[in-house]
């Protein structure tokens, strides 16, 4: 609940949140219920209908990422557009999937940073995000995934910015 991010805000620094006893119990259940379905169903939940802008690549070298990135304009970000390669452009990302955060970044801010091909310096050993979709057989993976995430996202906000006043009961 925002309402008790802010109101206990010097406490969640120094210790482990607290449950309170509300007036809406039911209401936060729910809440609860829909958030863990879309976040442990997060492979099999309805992409978000991005746009998929390509150039007519072949499709091994479409969906091939080495590293993601948001579109700009002149400086400026368009985090509105996801460019996955060359070929292949997301476009349509909702300005909510942002307002959902791990921390001090949204969850695409994330995906961004992680799923692109790496290099590790001391042991050389390369760490490919295309290989697990090669593997099983599902090379769209990282574009559904940015489309899985967009709709985590947006569905997150929502049932976050519908949750019941914070009724504390003494």
């Amino acid at each position: 609940s925002p309402e008790y991010r802010e109101r206990f805000a010097s406490d969640l620094k120094k210790m482990l949140p607290r449950i309170p006893k509300v007036k809406d119990f039911w209401g936060f259940a729910e809440s609860g219920r829909k958030l863990s379905e879309i976040h442990l169903g997060y492979e099999t939940i309805e992409p978000w209908p991005l746009e998929e802008i390509s150039d007519g690549a072949p499709v091994e070298q479409l969906l091939h990422v080495k590293k993601m990135k948001y579109a700009k304009h002149g400086k400026t970000l368009d985090k509105s557009r996801v460019i996955l390669n060359e070929h292949l452009t997301l476009a349509g990302i909702p300005e909510e999937a942002h307002n959902y955060l791990l921390g001090s970044r949204s969850a695409l801010d994330w995906i961004l940073e992680r799923y692109q091909i790496k290099t590790d310096k001391a042991s050389g050993i390369v760490n490919d995000p295309n290989d697990w979709g090669k593997e099983h057989g599902n090379p769209r993976y990282i574009v559904d995934l940015v489309k899985r995430i967009t709709r985590v996202s947006v569905e997150t906000v929502a049932i976050v910015n519908a949750l019941p006043p914070l009724d504390i009961l003494k």
